[in-house]
């Protein structure tokens, strides 16, 4: 946008910050927090006069939300249902998916496009997504992807995963389709359990860790299996990490390993990776082993949390509401405090910036960045500062701890300043 917008009459919702502002936006960014008096906006930056004034109507104002562990080019969001099969386990939900998309194709731009829709309609404003290739599908699933988001709101920042479902060294040629999409662009490479799916952990990991060294992206990998065999794959990750000094460029998804060893192995995992910023994502899975929250915390490890697959053939659930993941995580770690709410809201939005390129900083030394203490300026104080992007949703609710365990509806969302979702009434 090339105007400034004036986002009016909003609450931040924190102690001392329950009186209304104005938000004034500009090139994507907030650039002023200003008193909101009777419809009035204090001192304004001298502004266009084709300002265009957006009526907050007393919503709290929170920052958009992140989806770091997405499989968009999956769902069969707004098409016919389809019942679930197949064979049980990891290996028959990799079987039944690539039978019926032998079937039904894959989904293409319209159906990805319901997905970022639903996304947007619960707020969410930036995601990680996985996407699937594989010999069958070559790399026009990202192609697919990158289309569907142009189309449906530029502004959204999207990161792109390219990831082996079928695995990486059991079908030949699949190394040399995420080297060519990591040659073409993707941040990252992904893999799938070296141990469990390809059978050979220290080759699958060496072909995911050359490319990264090779090309400069980052490395996402699916780690499902569990106990102490999931345990030594995070140590040949740390391993490899270090040895290329890859730090800062590693992500371990699921991870649920971390939550079936004894303490003080997941601790010593956890200080390893968080030397190296090596970080996690989650979907809060029902029926597994909550992820060890506080000790990750307490030792530095970055947690972002995501939807997974929504709708599509490995499951029928899931809405694409980042908060309901939230709300979720929260419950299952026992979070009660307004601090720990908090924290699992920063989790969501402001921390898990780091996940799609930004830096998501002080995460690890405070726990609550943007949501806490240490500033006297109570917009800074939940992420919404001068500075900040203009990724803002707006709900009805008394403050963000209030905000997480309803997880009422999203009135309004933008996107980079620009309105992407408007139930206003």
């Amino acid at each position: 946008m090339t105007t400034t917008a004036i986002l009016s009459d909003v609450r931040l919702g924190l102690a001392g910050a329950d009186a209304t502002v104005d938000l004034s936006l500009r090139d994507g960014e907030i650039i002023a927090v200003t008193p909101h008096a009777d419809g009035q906006t204090g001192a304004q930056p001298e502004a266009p006069s084709d300002d265009e004034r957006i009526d907050g109507r007393g919503l709290l104002a929170i920052p958009g939300l992140i989806n770091t562990h997405a499989h968009v080019d999956k769902s069969w969001w707004g098409r016919p249902w389809q019942s679930f099969g197949g064979p049980p386990g990891l290996e028959g939900r990799i079987s039944h998916e690539r039978a019926r998309r032998d079937e039904l194709g894959i989904p293409g731009v319209d159906v990805t496009g319901e997905v970022l829709r639903q996304f947007l309609r619960h707020g969410t404003t930036a995601i990680r997504t996985h996407v699937d290739v594989d010999l069958g599908v070559g790399l026009r699933g990202i192609d697919v992807v990158r289309e569907a988001v142009e189309q449906t709101c530029p502004a959204m920042r999207c990161t792109i995963v390219a990831f082996p479902q079928d695995g990486a060294l059991r079908r030949p040629g699949v190394v040399d389709l995420l080297r060519r999409a990591a040659e073409n662009g993707v941040e990252h490479v992904g893999g799938l359990d070296p141990a469990g799916i390809d059978r050979d952990p220290a080759g699958q990991l060496d072909a995911l860790f050359d490319i990264a060294d090779a090309t400069g992206c980052g490395i996402d990998i699916h780690l499902h299996d569990p106990g102490d065999l999931g345990a030594f794959e995070f140590e040949l990750i740390i391993e490899r990490t270090r040895a290329l000094d890859l730090k800062g460029r590693v992500n371990i998804a699921h991870g649920f390993a971390l939550a079936d060893v004894p303490a003080a192995r997941a601790r010593d995992l956890a200080e390893q990776m968080a030397e190296l910023e090596i970080s996690l994502t989650s979907v809060a899975p029902v029926g597994r082993a909550p992820m060890p929250a506080r000790m990750l915390r307490e030792v530095g490890v970055r947690l972002g949390l995501g939807t997974d697959g929504i709708r599509d053939l490995w499951s029928p659930y899931g809405t694409g509401d980042m908060m309901e993941i939230a709300r979720q995580h929260a419950r299952m770690t026992g979070a009660r405090y307004d601090e720990e709410l908090l924290h699992v809201l920063a989790q969501t939005s402001t921390s898990a910036e780091w996940f799609v390129g930004g830096t998501g900083e002080g995460d690890r030394e405070s726990g609550v960045t943007g949501w806490a203490g240490g500033t006297d300026d109570p917009a800074a104080a939940v992420g919404l500062g001068v500075g900040s992007r203009a990724d803002i949703v707006l709900l009805d609710a008394e403050n963000p701890m209030d905000a997480l365990v309803r997880a009422p509806a999203r009135q309004l969302v933008l996107v980079g300043g620009e309105i992407a979702h408007d139930e206003r009434r």
